[in-house]
């Protein structure tokens, strides 16, 4: 029979109470891609189907709460008007067709003032202009989808742009187009909640590879170059189709009627690195494919990429990824980690301080999800520590 503890007794400590689920709102823009927006929904819904509890609400916006037209013509009514009292600790914009004739001065005005209320900012596919225009990534490393990657550079030159595929720097997150943002919210979902979690969600929607900040778009060099550099184009054509017997570069410098030397300038002034560095980039980018996505021998991936043994292989290998093949067929983390800021131990998606009262939030479409997701076998398998 349990007795009652001596008043003198320590106070037992309160049980733990689980933290207030994260609340993102999801800014659509007219001709948003309504696929990269899924991309970015659907890991959320489904990692708290897998926690059996509300981890994540997200909340779809528009300047007046009307209906907003996605890139394929289907008509989305959003949960609300941007003026809605949200207490929302993360605000996600959804971007597509034609940014620089979509994003309104509404957008800009509001998005600077979510900002001054320590909001995290993200965009996905071409959401990412709007956050410029308000010179919200100044400073920032920020992806965008490949096709915007020009005219972004021209028209916000304070703003790192790179072609990874996502980037998470400091209290920014962007991703480019497609399945992008399904690898951005994993990356995100794992740093606050584990990989357990962040892989089981993988498991439900059969993704057999997370790709993570190192993974890059491909853009084609057309789009970059354009037409004013038709030799370039065809001796990057020529690499390409050579991987495994590398052709020498005084005979691509043939092939094209240019000098060695000229070959060297285009690449320099065009491509930022000479053409043996960008023909060992690709040669290596082939090979990365093949381990990751073959069971080839590392021997034959080695050979098939135009390296003469394997020792050679793995240093080449090493050197630029940060880790040797071996260990990344294994799905080992780099020996080079990224330079951007770690975020903080409690994760990216943290509580800001709140500067005004918490309204009372309204009915999130994640409640509905998860109330539906009950029955199914996988709810609540996966066990958090909090």
């Amino acid at each position: 029979m349990s007795t009652m503890p001596p008043a003198s007794a320590a106070p037992t400590q309160p049980l733990r109470k689980a933290p207030t689920p994260q609340t993102l709102g999801f800014l659509l823009l007219e001709n948003f891609t309504l696929f990269s927006l899924a991309s970015a929904i659907e890991p959320l819904r489904m990692a708290n189907q897998l926690a059996g509890r509300e981890l994540y609400r997200w909340f779809t916006l528009s300047v007046d709460g009307g209906p907003i037209s996605a890139s394929d013509g289907l008509r989305v009514t959003p949960d609300g008007a941007i003026t809605m009292p949200l207490a929302l600790d993360m605000i996600i914009v959804c971007g597509g067709v034609g940014p620089a004739r979509t994003v309104q001065r509404e957008h800009v005005v509001w998005l600077q003032s979510q900002a001054r209320l320590s909001r995290r900012l993200g965009g996905i596919c071409t959401g990412s202009w709007a956050l410029a225009k308000a010179g919200l990534l100044d400073g920032y490393e920020t992806s965008v989808h490949w096709e915007c990657l020009a005219a972004m550079r021209e028209s916000f030159p304070r703003t790192v742009l790179t072609t990874r595929l996502f980037t998470i720097d400091r209290d920014r997150a962007t991703a480019s187009g497609g399945t992008a943002p399904l690898d951005m919210m994993l990356t995100l979902i794992e740093r606050e909640h584990g990989r357990e979690l962040s892989a089981g969600i993988s498991e439900m929607f059969i993704c057999d590879r997370v790709r993570g900040e190192n993974d890059h778009q491909r853009v084609p060099l057309k789009h970059v170059l354009g037409t004013t550099q038709p030799k370039l184009l065809e001796i990057v054509a020529l690499m390409e189709a050579n991987l495994e017997e590398p052709i020498e570069l005084a005979e691509l410098a043939d092939y094209v009627d240019v000098s060695r030397r000229q070959l060297e300038r285009l690449f320099q002034k065009y491509l930022h690195c000479s053409p043996s560095r960008y023909y060992l980039k690709l040669r290596l980018t082939r090979a990365r494919q093949l381990l990751k996505q073959t069971s080839m021998p590392i021997i034959e991936v080695a050979s098939a990429c135009g390296f003469v043994s394997t020792p050679h292989f793995s240093k080449c290998y090493r050197e630029f990824f940060g880790l040797p093949p071996r260990e990344e067929r294994l799905g080992m983390s780099p020996l080079r980690q990224p330079t951007l800021p770690e975020p903080p131990a409690e994760g990216l998606l943290l509580q800001p301080v709140r500067l005004e009262p918490v309204p009372e939030q309204p009915i999130s479409a994640a409640l509905v999800a998860l109330d539906n997701a009950r029955g199914e076998p996988t709810y609540a398998s996966v066990r958090l520590d909090h």
